[in-house]
């Protein structure tokens, strides 16, 4: 079974973080073990703080104006492993163990199944398989 744990938030770490006008910051999910990319959405400080204090994600609707609980719903839910910010505090990104179906509305593991181009072939690595 799962384990939720919180996060020891570090007070210096957590207030260099850089909301925008609208008092959001992008955050990226992504996935213990693999690094598969889940998901995108949004995080207010009161998201944020709640995230770190409880060990699940939480995120700041921004269609329903209203805090998120990932998988409260669902029960698709996100335990924090990790939680770090980027060089210039304007993105956060949070390495989660994905419990349910996957992250994403759909059903699907991760939001990000759609390419916006032809995917390069696997490189050639000059062995030949037909001896």
């Amino acid at each position: 079974m799962a384990t939720v744990t919180p996060l020891m938030a570090d007070g210096q770490a957590v207030s260099s973080v850089r909301f925008d006008e609208r008092g959001l910051v992008p955050t990226i999910v992504q996935e213990d073990g693999t690094g598969d990319v889940l998901m995108m959405a949004w995080m207010n400080a009161e998201s944020l703080r709640e995230t770190l204090e409880t060990g699940r994600t939480v995120f700041w609707s921004r269609s329903r104006q209203e805090l998120w609980r990932k998988g409260d719903t669902s029960g698709d839910r996100q335990l924090v492993r990790r939680a770090m910010y980027d060089c210039d505090g304007d993105t956060l990104l949070f390495v989660v163990e994905q419990v349910g179906r996957g992250a994403c509305h759909t059903g699907a593991h991760s939001c990000f199944t759609r390419f916006l181009g032809t995917p390069p072939a696997a490189p050639d690595n000059g062995e030949d398989d037909h001896e």
